[in-house]
């Protein structure tokens, strides 16, 4: 009886890698790849060169394979930049998509990883990766993720935004968030709110003419002095908040804090009426 096989060569860009040997143990599956590429581009000038230097191996993980950790070993090749204005001497080639420079594991794993820390937490996140078969810490998790954000490309920053200041760890550390109105997407994180985050913000988004804010002086005095031309609006829901609090005080100085309601016990004419004496309700 035939049996399909699971090839391999699939799952690696075949143009790059080839797999010249696997092997197994218990907990690991060992899979050994060597470099096709026959040319680099230098990431610092761009230029393009074919002078071969070297080769090294490269340890890196990869997603497990039905609970096993599966480790690659990459024989990969490294090339020497042939622009003389250039003051990188040799160049390790990456996988761009599937493993870039200076990774620990590939693409496909990076991204698993995210997304379970960002579904849980960075802790939690280890835990359940050093049950599937993968190795990693809390700590590298989050440095992934800051990696990861820094990234990232900026977000357009419309002509609108909004500004409001929230609590990391409350009445100890603050910073501020800067949201699109048109949008409702937030475009950064600030820190501090005292506003001179704020200001160097706002020097680099001179076309922003509107703002929406809570009541704060700090905000409208930086806005005022760096978007002198932009319409600063008090937000509903701070002016909501602040109507609230008004209405709050004013009934708490017309009321007395304490209402003495006067206790008269029943005649014998009220409880003529009712099945129970009142007077003699426990």
């Amino acid at each position: 009886m035939s049996m399909n096989k699971l090839d391999l060569e699939l799952f690696f860009p075949e143009d790059k890698l080839q797999i010249t040997k696997v092997e197994q143990t218990e907990t690991v599956i060992h899979i050994y790849l060597r470099s096709q590429t026959k040319s680099c581009i230098c990431p610092k000038c761009g230029h393009f060169t074919e002078q071969y230097h070297g080769t090294y191996i490269r340890t890196v993980q990869d997603l497990p394979v039905l609970g096993k950790t599966l480790q690659l070993h990459i024989r990969a090749h490294e090339y020497d930049c042939t622009n003389q204005d250039c003051d990188v001497t040799t160049i390790a080639e990456s996988f761009d998509g599937f493993l870039n420079t200076y990774s620990r594991m590939t693409e496909r794993c990076a991204d698993f990883i995210c997304t379970l820390a960002l579904e849980t937490s960075c802790e939690g996140c280890s835990r359940i990766c050093k049950v599937l078969g993968i190795k990693i810490s809390g700590d590298t998790v989050i440095r992934l993720l800051l990696k990861r954000y820094q990234c990232m490309e900026e977000p357009p920053v419309g002509d609108v935004i909004g500004i409001d200041d929230f609590a990391y760890k409350k009445r100890h550390t603050y910073g501020t968030i800067i949201v699109d109105e048109k949008t409702h997407a937030p475009i950064t994180l600030l820190d501090g709110r005292d506003g001179n985050s704020l200001r160097e913000w706002l020097k680099n988004n001179k076309h922003i003419k509107i703002v929406t804010r809570d009541r704060a002086s700090a905000y409208a005095k930086v806005i005022a002095e760096e978007l002198p031309d932009a319409m600063q609006v008090a937000d509903r829901f701070h002016l909501h908040q602040n109507l609230l609090e008004k209405i709050k005080n004013a009934l708490n100085h017309e009321l007395p804090a304490t209402i003495k309601i006067s206790h008269t016990e029943n005649t014998p004419e009220d409880n003529e009426g009712s099945k129970k004496n009142g007077t003699r309700c426990g």
